[in-house]
């Protein structure tokens, strides 16, 4: 292995060449420029904080630092000046509610477009405003985009075109107005029941689903744009399947698992959207259906159950296409039915205690130290208000017929926040966040007219 020295503000790094070149276009500028300081085994660099490359050094050989406010701009100087893509990602997944004015502000002064990006959508969601924010250049960014939606489709099938049903859409929570109003209808073949459901590049996509006692499979996939209110087709997964899960990570899709002919299944499939294909990776560990999953800190991490009262937090690796596994609980008679992740800690909702639905238990896996913690009290589970969530900013939205409730995190627990109408149609939910266009102003979604 070859190494180099590296000088950065009077201090020594000693550092593998082949690193370097990998991750920095500037060190693969310097290296395959044929000057004679490409064959020098030293190398100095004076614009640089010898804090930021010490950062950069542990996130390319692999590490994930907790990085403090006071290690973020040298960080994001870093990226910049050495051209350094891996690092530029680790920041995006280490913003936070409590960060992201700050890296906002620094991406904007070192044109990381893309940290830039991120932070200045974290700023909207979190609740923060452009005036806040130190340079023009981050509050002209930031004043230029949308804050996301909460957004609910409830279950349908595929539906004759003779048969006009007014309830067959996908609805927004309007918080200003406290009503759900109507953003799109579905296409006629679309279903939902028993589909995988993700966003992707802030558009929704929705695979599988199915019609019928017999449980066939709808073989058609369905991708709204919320930009134009416009819809498209888009191929399946080779594998038919229902009840699998839906995740938007790395720039791809993932269906994890399902059901195929009353057969749970374990394969998974990613979808490209640039090449408009999908392609098997690695299998889960189990077969599985309905799976939990969560991304925290730019990972995917997958919640399955065994019948041995045991609940498994697996996590996938995309660089050696793997499932391996993170952590596991033990609960007697006790499983997750949906998991979501707010900064390095991952929360799973299970039905507890024991066999009681009418509560529900969050567990708390802090990715950091690897240590469960469990949520103080019993959260009442209304009609299956926490059987679906999302976090928005520092914020938990989980909804039900009865009420919208929004729980703020704080310190590794939850408290309810606030409490808004309830979602007016009847069947299970899925849920998820949109960026709407400015001017959208769907009218009020009113419940279906009583029996």
């Amino acid at each position: 292995m070859v190494r180099v020295q590296v000088w950065v503000g009077g201090r020594l790094f000693q550092a593998e060449r082949a690193l370097l070149e990998q991750h920095c276009g500037f060190f693969r500028g310097l290296f395959r420029s044929g000057m004679r300081e490409a064959r020098a085994a030293e190398v100095r660099l004076g614009a640089l904080s010898p804090e930021g490359f010490g950062t950069a050094l542990r996130v390319l050989r692999g590490e994930r630092p907790a990085l403090a406010d006071d290690e973020l701009l040298p960080a994001v100087e870093c990226a910049a000046f050495l051209q350094a893509p891996a690092l530029a990602r680790f920041l995006e997944h280490s913003l936070t509610a409590a960060n992201c004015g700050l890296l906002c502000d620094a991406a904007a002064a070192f044109g990381l477009r893309d940290v830039l990006h991120s932070a200045a959508l974290l700023v909207l969601d979190a609740g923060g405003r452009p005036a806040e924010l130190a340079l023009p250049e981050a509050r002209a960014y930031v004043a230029a985009l949308r804050p996301s939606s909460y957004v609910a489709v409830t279950t349908h099938t595929p539906a004759p075109g003779f048969l006009e049903d007014a309830s067959r859409t996908l609805c927004y929570l309007d918080e200003q107005e406290d009503a759900w109003r109507t953003l799109a209808a579905l296409p006629l073949e679309a279903s939902t029941l028993l589909a995988g459901v993700a966003t992707l590049a802030n558009k929704l996509y929705i695979v599988g689903g199915v019609r019928g006692a017999s449980k066939e499979v709808v073989e058609l996939g369905f991708c709204y744009d919320p930009q134009d209110g416009s819809w498209r087709r888009f191929p399946s997964p080779h594998q038919p399947r229902y009840d699998t899960t839906l995740v938007g990570f790395d720039g791809g899709l993932y269906a994890l698992g399902g059901e195929h002919r009353r057969t749970p299944m374990s394969s998974v499939e990613r979808y490209d959207p640039a090449a408009g294909r999908w392609s098997f990776v690695a299998d889960l560990p189990q077969p599985a259906t309905g799976v939990p999953s969560a991304q925290a800190c730019g990972r995917l991490f997958a919640c399955l159950w065994r019948p041995a009262d045991v609940t498994t937090i697996v996590e996938y690796v995309a660089p050696s296409d793997a499932w391996l596994p993170a952590a596991e609980m033990r609960h007697p008679q006790s499983y997750g039915h949906c998991m979501v992740a707010h900064r390095d800690s991952l929360y799973v909702v299970r039905n507890g205690p024991s066999d009681d639905f009418l509560h529900c238990a969050i567990d708390c896996l802090n990715l950091a130290t690897g240590q469960w913690t469990e949520l103080p009290g019993q959260f009442v589970n209304t009609k299956g208000a926490l059987f679906t969530a999302v976090v928005r900013g520092d914020v938990v939205y989980t909804v039900s017929r009865l009420a919208t409730m929004l729980y703020a995190i704080e310190d590794g627990t939850w408290r309810l926040l606030r409490e808004r109408v309830g979602f007016p149609r009847p069947g299970s939910l899925q849920t998820f966040l949109l960026r709407l266009p400015p001017d959208i102003l769907g009218p009020v979604a009113s419940p279906l007219p009583e029996l």
